[in-house]
């Protein structure tokens, strides 16, 4: 799978360790805006792979920052993107069979690296179960349109 990786200088050291990972098993990885170890602003590498994966240059994106949320919301503003701020396993699961979230955004400070890679492996293998959960991701599109979901007639 084709996946764009993106950290700031607190999701720095998580992010390289988890792309070494992704890649020992088969990934096609892509660091965007590597920080170097210097502090950097989170929302420039958010907007980087959120582009990514809008544009279908990278089937999925990853985000890493010190709590996980100001990637969450900077990758939530790029239009086609559904962010997901995951902590754990059923996190993952749910934000995929559920949501059909294309950018998975954790936290480097509440999770241990061991715990991002399981997380990580539980989210890339999920698959989205449509049906119901179709129509609501349908409604958060109209919602990225301006429009009101609650006026929408959205069969799935």
């Amino acid at each position: 799978m084709k996946i764009a990786l993106g950290a700031d200088h607190r999701g720095d050291i998580a992010a390289k360790a988890l792309m070494m990972q992704l890649q020992t098993v088969g990934h096609e990885v892509t660091l965007l805006g590597d920080c170097g170890g210097q502090a950097c602003d989170y929302p420039d590498n958010a907007y980087l792979v959120s582009s990514a994966v809008a544009e279908k240059k990278a089937e999925r994106g990853i985000l890493i920052c010190g709590s996980g949320i100001g990637v969450s919301i900077a990758a939530n503003k790029v239009k086609g993107v559904r962010a997901a701020l995951v902590f754990d396993e059923f996190g993952a699961a749910m934000s995929r069979s559920h949501n059909d979230a294309n950018v998975l955004c954790l936290s480097a400070d509440a999770t241990p690296l061991k715990e991002l890679v399981s997380i990580v492996d539980r989210w890339l293998k999920e698959p989205f179960e449509g049906g119901r959960h179709l129509r609501r991701v349908l409604k958060i599109a109209a919602i990225e349109r301006g429009e009101d979901p609650a006026g929408l007639t959205v069969s799935a």
